[in-house]
């Protein structure tokens, strides 16, 4: 699959504990991207961080938080990103979606053996 160079950033910023279809709704995401053919997509846990409410979500040991920030990035040409909007609108009820331009400068599988 190529990405153009001028690309994409679609991030989205939800908590860990966010579900949907009785699934991580990070995970749900994801695989509908994939299901959608997108170039890339990639889940990460924030270890603090805090939204709208400013309540405080942390991994520190004494205010351990079972809804550590999530955020998802996903890259692809303008145009499929926009296609994927509405179905992500289906799929989340809070949070935050940003999107910007990027520029890609390398998007290739690794050397066999590898994990692309």
């Amino acid at each position: 699959m190529e990405i153009p160079h001028e690309a994409t950033l679609l991030r989205i910023f939800i908590g860990e504990s966010d579900r949907y279809e009785h699934r991580p709704l990070y995970e749900a995401i994801i695989l509908k991207a994939r299901e959608m053919h997108l170039a890339g997509a990639t889940a990460l846990r924030g270890p603090i961080g805090f939204g709208k409410s400013s309540r405080m979500h942390t991994s520190k040991i004494l205010r351990l938080s079972m809804d550590l920030p999530m955020i998802i990035e996903i890259v692809d040409s303008e145009e499929k990103i926009q296609g994927f909007l509405p179905v992500l609108d289906g799929m989340i009820t809070g949070g935050l979606v940003t999107m910007e331009k990027i520029r890609a400068l390398h998007y290739r599988g690794a050397i066999s053996g590898g994990v692309p």
